[in-house]
């Protein structure tokens, strides 16, 4: 029964996140239609509109957060790394982009696992300069920023594109080369 209950969650989580990711007012009915349980269902599960929001938040936060541990970016050589970051980041971000938007979550969890995310990232930029990847006088806070704007406008064409791995390839030759001539 447990698990049968856990794949209704998913399947709700997974249609609000198609759902009000077209129609950021879409409701509560409109998210049990798309997920194919009765409005009841979706009501039972999460008490308001709000709390289903915050669910898909925490949701795609723990998303975001092992697609990040998938990389292995504290052992993996930090070029490797790098790409596979961004690559498993910009799938959860192209397939939960309504969710992830939602960063300013008020659960505490979604704040812990976006700030734990934040200091692999440094982590990694870091290791990265260690190894010549990134320029030593680099300021690695200021690298983490633009590689997020970054990620965040490849998330953007993803939703059109969907090719995550040229999107990731992008984003690090961007980040490491720029786009200038000198």
């Amino acid at each position: 029964m447990r698990a049968d209950s856990e794949r209704t969650a998913l399947a709700i989580l997974e249609a609000a996140e198609r759902v009000l990711a077209r129609n950021p007012a879409a409701t509560m009915a409109q998210v049990a239609e798309a997920a194919g349980v009765a409005r009841t269902t979706v009501h039972r599960r999460f008490a308001s509109r709000e709390a289903l929001v915050e669910a898909m938040s925490a949701w795609a936060a723990r998303r975001f957060a092992a697609a990040v541990d998938e990389a292995r970016s504290d052992t993996t050589p930090p070029l490797v790394a790098l790409y596979q970051v961004t690559a498993n980041v910009l799938r959860v971000k192209i397939g939960w982009g309504f969710a992830m938007s939602r960063m300013n979550s008020a659960d505490p969890e979604v704040e812990r696992i976006h700030d734990e995310v934040r200091k692999k990232c440094l982590r990694l930029f870091r290791r990265a300069q260690v190894d010549g990847v990134l320029r030593a006088d680099a300021d690695p806070e200021w690298a983490r920023r633009v590689y997020y704007a970054l990620i965040h406008e490849a998330a953007q064409e993803g939703r059109d594109d969907g090719d995550t791995d040229a999107l990731a390839t992008r984003v690090v030759d961007t980040l490491l080369r720029g786009v200038g001539m000198g």
